[in-house]
């Protein structure tokens, strides 16, 4: 088991991931925010779903799911079929343009990772993906509150804020 010390500065480093993830929003196309990219790229990853499973994908509040939705299809990049299973429901679908749009996301987020890592081998960014990999699942599913592990008691330890 790793040393106390060891997990504070993993917190630490953990925070920075943050200004990656601004990075990476950053070369997306302005018609396509954050919210829009990650509608899509969830569509392309588990296809055809309603809009409750993708709220759960995502994280979010089935409100805001709606407004996320409701850009891409504005743009053509998704369609929304009625669910045979459930005529109220409706069953979302990338369109060739969604698909198209997926694909530049994905060569511009490719392309940003390869600049900022060039000087990284192959080995360590196998070994990065592992890892992260790795972290991930060791949360469970972080979507699912049902899913989440019980959050541990944390002892109470004096200790001075850093400075800054």
């Amino acid at each position: 088991m790793a040393e106390h010390a060891q997990f504070d500065e993993l917190a630490r480093q953990l925070s920075a991931v943050g200004a990656v993830k601004r990075d990476l929003v950053r070369v997306l196309p302005p018609e396509c925010p954050g919210g829009s990219a990650a509608v899509l790229t969830l569509l392309g990853r588990h296809g055809d779903m309603r809009m409750s499973k993708l709220a759960e994908l995502l994280a979010v509040d089935l409100s805001v799911t709606s407004r996320h939705v409701a850009h891409v299809a504005a743009r053509g990049w998704i369609e929304r079929h009625p669910d045979p299973a459930d005529k109220r429901s409706r069953i979302l679908r990338l369109t060739p343009a969604g698909q198209a749009q997926l694909d530049e996301l994905s060569r511009r987020t490719s392309r940003l990772l390869a600049e900022r890592l060039g000087d990284w081998t192959d080995d360590e960014v196998g070994q990065l993906i592992r890892l992260m990999t790795r972290l991930r699942s060791s949360f469970g599913d972080c979507r699912s509150p049902a899913a989440r592990p019980p959050t541990p008691v944390v002892e109470e330890t004096t200790r001075t804020p850093a400075s800054t």
